[in-house]
């Protein structure tokens, strides 16, 4: 398991050309590019910018891992839905021409208009597009355990069911509902059977990482577990003291 980061928050205005070299400088070695950040990596890159994005990368030891994008498929609204799928697809399609191996989507809520049944198929069937879509680009799919609602396991673990497509599988959030009686085992046995990305977040809080990274090791988790905190005044010496941290907290 290795050590990235998510542009949000710590690393939000700094441009690309910061991000790749602080993250270096400072032992991480991956990135989600969150959209609207400084760094700018948008689908609205022309063909040579992605190319000059994904040579720029080639030339780290940084991976450009993933695209943290804002496309959510809870809405009751179809052409919402389709709006949002459309999106999704510009993102595939930069991750394909940079190199990137995934891009986070979420859901955001169940709303009231519809039955929760309802919203999990309409989630379901927006990912199974993408799914197939991401397939064709070499690119994945990573569903990020994410709002009040749909975070709560059981609620992801439905999502994940009704979508049943191998490109896509579930970003762990290392939220609060995750925890129960001070575990996530309970939690991390249902969800694992998807998880594909790993967002960590404060190390100081008291979640129980500890048992996650035991849990991730004991499962043979072998991809990126990503920092993804508040912003920071002093954002160098905070990923230090982050990376720090997280090798004593990783300690088998």
């Amino acid at each position: 398991m290795l050590l990235g980061a998510v542009t949000y928050n710590i690393l939000k205005d700094w441009d690309l050309e910061t991000c790749i070299t602080k993250l270096e400088e400072t032992g991480f070695f991956a990135v989600e590019l969150r959209t609207e950040h400084k760094h700018g990596v948008e689908p609205t890159l022309n063909i040579d910018d992605r190319k000059r994005v994904a040579a720029r990368f080639a030339r780290s030891k940084v991976k450009l891992l993933s695209y943290g994008t804002t496309c959510e498929f809870h809405s009751p609204d179809p052409a919402v839905r389709k709006k949002n799928v459309e999106i999704g697809k510009t993102w595939i399609d930069l991750a394909h021409d940079t190199n990137a191996w995934g891009i986070k989507v979420r859901p955001n809520g169940f709303p009231k208009e519809v039955t929760p049944q309802q919203t999990v198929a309409n989630i379901a069937a927006c990912l199974k597009e993408l799914g197939d879509f991401g397939v064709g680009k070499g690119v994945e799919i990573w569903v990020e355990v994410h709002g009040a609602i749909t975070q709560v396991p059981t609620n992801m673990a439905a999502i994940m069911r009704a979508t049943k497509h191998d490109n896509v599988g579930l970003c762990w959030n290392s939220n609060p509902t995750d925890v129960e009686n001070g575990s996530i085992a309970k939690s991390f046995e249902l969800l694992r059977p998807w998880v594909k990305n790993v967002h960590i977040n404060e190390l100081s809080s008291n979640y129980p990482w500890r048992e996650l990274f035991t849990l991730l090791r004991k499962s043979k988790y072998e991809r990126y577990l990503l920092c993804e905190c508040t912003a920071s005044t002093e954002p160098e010496r905070f990923l230090r003291w982050y990376k720090a941290l997280f090798t004593e907290l990783n300690r088998a």
